[in-house]
């Protein structure tokens, strides 16, 4: 029997036949490309994806290449291709890590993606073997070596003391270096001995490991004396630093006491507040660096013995990131033809250019001309067509831009528009016969009545023209019926399940027409439900004389799915207009809306406010609001039902609001200094997201105190922080106003509130008078001078800069402290030499004239010779000890007396007694051991120390005992021998 459709169901399927007609055919173009990653590798996610995904009609097919070579995808089983994507299952560091591209390709060519860097976080474990105990000296400076397992992504140290919970804390005594791992302890203390586990903790992975202990064990044989600071931990030489990027400096220094460290620039200028200086662990921060943080840094480590200094420089990169200025369009030509293309991107260092044509590199010929970024194409033929693509790199990146060209080429048709066969007209009329063909290229027209060709200007007033005129025509009526035959209709019992039958049944259970089990059972339970699991289940019972069946639908609600097709228009300066169309409800309603942005600026992906405030489950847009001008944003909506929080849609098309002009005024407006005649204005720069458009710059305003009439100066860099007027009949510290506006190419924005700002001091004009000097040792002389009276001197005076230098060195050889006071000690020098020292006054503006150098000769060294063959008598709590006197020599200063330092109970401090003999008692107690040097004194300081004699308790004897100069071990008497080994001493 003939069935005929419904009418409504033929008009439905005609449309949808009209519609595919029209669907373009063309070339792939991506809508998602692979991006540089780093995957965290762990046991809890064993398999990673590569995101690529193309549109295109016919839908792309994808190929992969992994380091520039193709990937065979069906040859390696730890690799799958989902749609685009690559699916990598168990990935190894190793084996996967590497550079990847995603191929696309249809009918009408082929493209390349960008190229992705893909990197693999992880940690592994500590070696278990256990570690060597260090010992060392109280006073002695130890570095405990942390040895991080091979790893890879940003990891943090620390390190723990006899396993307890907290971490040990960084002081001016102890630091744990982020760069190496190690802990150094400037100087070591007895409670620093047990034992030291460092900690290494991954930051992409989130998994921590712990060395074995390393124990710290104090040797008990000797004190390390004091010595200047040496600097263990360093920053580099030189070092080169992104615009905007953070900068971390370490610098820590051993010694004993303690050093202190200290930052500096070399050239003296201050830093800004911006940047962070801890001086107790010696680190040095500086956020969003601009070209002004460039230049030498210093770290000083200082102690009672010295001090060192540690120097590296920073220098400014200015690299931007690749973007396109201008990109790329699709063409249809004609054969013959002709086709320009440019493409433009801006970027530092410039860019060069390179073009593809369906992924391969584009060969230049006589009719393909390539100059960087422009190509030209002559007299185009069909073997042009294809997917075409310009890329522009530097040393930052590579980026892509993509366009199709389609070459349109046929013979002429009139399949789409034939003539027609018979045009009725008046007698005396006229009457244009329309001839259209498809044709490509243009085709030529001849017309024939007959046998006979026409030609045109003839009598028979033919227009040969294939030029489309319209004529009015009748519009004829069209009709569709159709008949519903009536059916009849039977009646059938409903059988219904009550209860299990008394028969053997078998039972089966499908869902959606496919079967799922059978037994005897009529349970079904499903674990770990999901939202595939959702449909019409079905249980059917057979027995042997009949069967029947129950359905139940089985609904599982989740999450919304991701929202599609994210639009964005109607942009202002700090508004956008927000479409998109919803994802799947997931059997539950979606509730509400939320609208995410991102820009270069923000971290990650941030709520933004939108209007209406709260975005309903029936809305499908929304307008976001409170935006920044002039920064480029990213959009994404996410889903909300009663099931929860569903997955972000795909982020919108990058787009940038419009300018306007600047809201913000520079922050921390300040000044003073510099050298004479000059006035000085600083600030904090306002951040590029708030700069509102480009040309950005600052205005400077200024006034003397009392006057009406501002002073402006235009800076024309968004970069700029400090303004200086110079006019050499400024008197100095004269009071003014000051205050710093902005602008762009859109308008002046604020100023800052008003300032009180002082021009630069004067130089001093008066040198130091009275200066005296006199030798304290063969190495340290004392300076002092007579004070200068402020009203003697013009400029205000900060400070006094003390210069020495050896009589006969050149100026360039001089060397320099800064100090408050009127006095200061100088350590270092040599003996026996002669030195120069003048001292001159300093304040903001510079330095004023030096007094006349005084010179003055360093006493003559101390002896080099230690007190030799020391006896000593232990008896009860005394102790006797005896040595030989020391004799200078003829280039050495006279002994003077002799130093006897010892020191009892590991836990305390050193005792010192002095006296001008070869003999010393001592009381002690003799249940404890005492160590005992001895060292001359002369007027050119301590003369060298005498080895280091340990005598130990005596108890419940008395006991004697030498230590030779020239020997390496002591005897005692009563048949008890102690064995000192030189290098315990060391």
């Amino acid at each position: 029997m003939k069935m005929l459709l419904p009418w409504k169901l033929l008009i439905l399927l005609s449309l949808k036949s009209c519609l595919a007609e029209r669907i373009i055919r063309h070339g792939p173009v991506f809508t998602q490309e692979p991006s540089d990653s780093v995957f965290p590798l762990s046991g809890e996610d064993n398999k990673i994806f590569i995101n690529c995904k193309a549109k295109g009609s016919p839908p792309p097919h994808y190929r992969w290449k992994f380091n520039r070579k193709d990937l065979d995808i069906d040859m390696d089983i730890s690799y799958r291709l989902v749609e685009g994507n690559v699916l990598i299952n168990n990935p190894q560091a190793t084996k996967h890590g590497g550079v990847y591209q995603c191929i696309a390709s249809n009918a009408f060519g082929t493209i390349l993606s960008r190229e992705a860097k893909v990197e693999f976080a992880y940690l592994q474990n500590f070696s278990s073997k256990a570690r060597s105990p260090v010992l060392v000296r109280e006073g002695q400076a130890v570095v405990l070596l942390c040895g991080p397992p091979p790893h890879f992504g940003e990891i943090r140290y620390s390190w723990i003391f006899n396993g307890r919970p907290s971490v040990v804390v960084g002081d001016n005594r102890r630091f744990v270096s982020q760069r190496t791992g190690n802990l150094y302890i400037a100087k070591v203390e007895t409670s620093d001995v047990g034992n030291y586990t460092c900690v290494v903790r991954n930051m992409m992975t989130n998994t921590t490991v712990y060395s074995s202990p390393t124990p710290v064990v104090l040797r008990r044989d000797a004190v390390m004396g004091e010595y200047e600071p040496k600097i263990e931990v360093q920053f580099e030489k030189s070092l080169h630093v992104a615009k905007g990027s953070s900068v971390r400096l370490e610098c820590f220094a051993l010694g004993n006491p303690v050093p202190s460290i200290s930052w500096r620039r070399a050239d003296g200028s201050p830093f800004p507040g911006k940047m962070k200086i801890n001086h107790s662990n010696g680190v040095l921060e500086i956020p969003y660096f601009r070209p002004e943080d460039a230049g030498l840094y210093e770290c000083v480590a200082e102690n009672a013995k010295g001090r060192s200094v540690a120097k590296g420089r920073l220098v400014f990169q200015n690299a931007e990131h690749l973007q396109w200025a201008q990109t790329l369009f699709d063409a249809n030509n004609a054969i013959e033809a002709e086709l320009h293309w440019e493409c433009k991107a801006n970027g530092k260092p410039q860019p060069v250019y390179r073009w593809l044509k369906n992924g391969q590199p584009l060969v230049p010929q006589d009719r393909i001309h390539v100059d960087g970024g422009r190509i030209a194409i002559f007299n185009i033929d069909l073997m042009d067509s294809g997917m075409y693509q310009c890329l522009a790199e530097n040393e930052n990146g590579i980026i892509y831009a993509s366009a199709e060209l389609k070459v349109v080429a046929s013979l002429p048709d009139f399949s789409k528009n034939p003539l027609k066969k018979t045009t009725l007209i008046h007698r005396g009329g006229e009457a244009i016969i329309e001839c259209r063909p498809h044709a490509s290229p243009r085709a030529s027209f001849s017309w024939r009545k007959g046998n006979e060709f026409l030609k045109d200007g003839e009598s028979l007033g033919v227009v040969l023209s294939a030029i489309l005129w319209t004529c009015p025509n009748m519009q004829g009526e069209a009709s569709i019926s159709h008949r519903i035959p009536q059916g009849s209709q039977e009646r059938k019992d409903q059988r219904r399940i009550t209860k299990p039958s008394c028969l053997d049944a078998n039972i089966n259970v499908a869902l959606c027409g496919q079967k799922l089990g059978s037994g005897s059972s009529g349970d079904l339970m499903i674990r770990n439900v999901q939202l595939k699991h959702s449909g019409k289940y079905v249980c059917m019972v057979h027995t042997a004389v009949d069967s029947v069946s129950a359905a139940a639908d089985l609904i599982v609600r989740g999450p919304p799915g991701a929202p599609v097709g994210v639009l964005v228009g109607d942009i202002t300066d700090r508004t956008a207009r927000l479409s998109w169309g919803p994802g799947p409800v997931n059997h539950s309603p979606i509730t509400l809306y939320i609208v995410q942005a991102r820009t270069p600026f923000s971290i990650g992906w941030q709520a933004v406010k939108t209007v209406p405030d709260s975005v309903p489950g029936q809305m499908i847009h929304a307008t976001a609001v409170d935006l920044n001008p002039w920064v480029d944003y990213e959009f994404r909506v996410v889903a909300i039902n009663s099931v929860g929080v569903g997955e972000p849609s795909v982020p919108s098309k990058p787009v940038r609001t419009k300018a306007a002009d600047p809201k913000v005024a520079p922050a921390n407006v300040s000044g003073g200094g510099g050298s004479r005649g000059e006035l000085i204005i600083v600030w904090e720069p306002v951040s590029e997201e708030l700069q509102n458009g480009e040309k950005f710059g600052y205005i400077v305003a200024f006034r003397p105190l009392g006057s009406m009439t501002w002073k402006q100066s235009i800076i024309a860099s968004a970069d700029a922080t400090r303004y200086v007027y110079k006019n050499e009949s400024l008197p100095p510290l004269t009071r003014f106003e000051g205050k710093v506006g902005v602008y762009n190419s859109v308008g002046e924005g604020p100023f800052s509130p008003v300032v009180f700002v002082y021009s630069a001091d004067e130089e001093p004009t008066v040198a130091p008078s009275r200066v005296w000097v006199r030798p304290l040792s063969a190495s340290e002389i004392e300076v002092f001078w007579k004070p200068i009276h402020q009203t003697g001197s013009k400029g205000k005076i900060t400070g006094y800069e003390v210069q020495w230098l050896e009589d006969g060195s050149p100026e360039s050889d001089a060397e320099r402290v800064r100090v408050t006071e009127t006095s200061v000690n100088i350590t270092g020098l040599k003996g026996s030499t002669p030195y120069l020292v003048s001292v001159r006054a300093h304040n903001s503006a510079g330095t004023g004239p030096s007094s006349v150098p005084a010179s003055i000769t360093t006493k003559k060294p101390p002896p080099s010779q230690p007190p030799g063959n020391i006896e000593w008598n232990l008896t009860n709590s005394k102790v006797f000890l005896n040595w030989e006197h020391v004799k200078a020599m003829d280039n050495e200063s006279e002994v003077t007396g002799y130093k006897v330092v010892y020191r009892q109970n590991w836990h305390r401090g050193s005792s010192v007694v002095e006296t001008n003999r070869t003999s010393v008692e001592l009381q002690v107690p003799s249940e404890e051991d005492l160590l005992v040097q001895i060292k001359a004194l002369s007027d050119g300081g301590d003369g060298s120390s005498s080895s280091p004699i340990l005598i130990p308790k005596m108890s419940s004897l008395n006991s004697k005992g030498y230590f030779r100069s020239d020997a390496s071990k002591m005897a005692h008497v009563h048949a008890v021998v102690f064995l000192m080994l030189s290098w315990m001493f060391s």
